[in-house]
């Protein structure tokens, strides 16, 4: 059983499934809160949440929309994970283009999501550094703060989601070396099911954050992406 202060909000409108879900994940450990709509999540205090599972369909404002706001409205970074009955690429592709971390599709192996949940909780907390580890990385007018999982650019903060941290730590941490999708998903993704193009879209997110410097990431056809000054 984790034991942890991780805060998870259910938003779902079946009402015995988000019942489900608080029992099962309670039992290990998490603290969960459920409501039935993205309206009334909406009315919460969205920041003293840790994690989001948020349907994708339901009556009024979708799940996609209700992700969208906690993004770039909220600028919260919390791991979002869409539960939802659509999942064919185009539907994943939307999701990861508003900030999703994760698919689970109806109908799921209740074990199966706590599992994946407590994956990425493991990914996104904060590393206690070794002595004499960076707690930073800087290139040109980018820092990426490693204990804060913080990135700024020119002094400006930019928000980034656990997943896009993570690829743009594994290429500023390694300049010019070239990362292959599979690698990406191999390293970040492990046992999720997504396709090389959710990759694309990640890149292309990182590219728009990082403004002007954005053409330091650079792609190699056919092999992959690296991070490279000119």
């Amino acid at each position: 059983m984790i034991r942890n202060n991780i805060h998870i909000l259910v938003v779902d409108d079946e009402e015995d499934l988000c019942e489900i879900l608080k029992f099962n994940l309670e039992s290990e450990g998490f603290q969960v809160d459920t409501v039935n709509s993205a309206e009334e999540a909406m009315q919460t205090r969205l920041d003293k949440y840790q994690l989001f599972l948020l349907d994708v369909m339901m009556k009024g404002m979708s799940g996609y929309r209700l992700a969208d706001e906690i993004r770039k409205r909220r600028k919260l970074d919390a791991p979002i994970f869409f539960i939802t009955a659509k999942n064919t690429e185009n539907d994943k592709l939307t999701g990861f283009s508003v900030g999703a971390d994760d698919f689970i599709t109806k109908p799921f192996s209740i074990k199966e999501v706590v599992a994946r949940i407590k994956a990425v909780v493991r990914r996104s907390a904060v590393a206690v550094d070794q002595p004499g580890e960076p707690t930073s990385v800087s290139i040109a007018g980018i820092e990426l703060n490693l204990d804060k999982k913080r990135l700024t650019v020119d002094s400006v903060k930019e928000d980034l989601t656990p997943i896009e941290f993570q690829i743009l730590q594994l290429l500023m941490k390694n300049p010019g070396r070239i990362f292959g999708r599979e690698q990406f998903l191999d390293s970040i993704w492990r046992d999720v099911n997504v396709t090389d193009r959710t990759v694309d879209v990640h890149i292309t997110r990182i590219r728009k954050k990082l403004g002007k410097y954005g053409k330091y990431l650079v792609t190699r056809k056919g092999y992959g992406y690296c991070f490279e000054i000119e």
